[in-house]
């Protein structure tokens, strides 16, 4: 829904002072949520991929990581994800092993906010003890 105006010379421009995000931002400074409900859904894990608790940043797209299964892999944030998400210490991740050392090495795929954390211990699928 943008305005369209007409300027001096008679051509259409859109209107700048209408937002069609839901994030508020500026050239400087950190995006705000506008509206929760339209953020992007929760993932949930598919087919070979787990739950994981992020222990220690190695350095770089780095990380060690313990698994839902028990064991600790070294996980590589995806080339995607690697500017647009910051992942910390003790962050709760999604994590795909890979088909070679699948013992210790994997992708981070996604990376879990508070409020999506505890709807998934609150609705049976992740166990608090990760």
């Amino acid at each position: 829904m943008l305005n369209i105006t007409k300027d001096k010379v008679g051509e259409e421009t859109k209107d700048r002072n209408v937002s069609t995000s839901i994030f508020s931002s500026s050239k400087m400074g950190k995006r705000k949520v506008l509206d929760q409900k339209q953020l992007k859904e929760l993932v949930l894990p598919g087919m070979g991929e787990q739950f994981g608790r992020v222990i220690k940043r190695l350095g770089s797209e780095l990380m060690q990581v313990k698994c839902a299964d028990g064991k600790v892999r070294i996980g590589r944030i995806r080339g995607k994800l690697k500017q647009r998400l910051w992942i910390k210490d003790r962050d709760l991740v999604l994590i795909a092993p890979w088909e070679f050392k699948a013992d210790q090495r994997c992708d981070i795929l996604w990376r879990f906010t508070v409020g999506q954390v505890e709807w998934l211990i609150a609705n049976g699928h992740l166990a608090r003890d990760l």
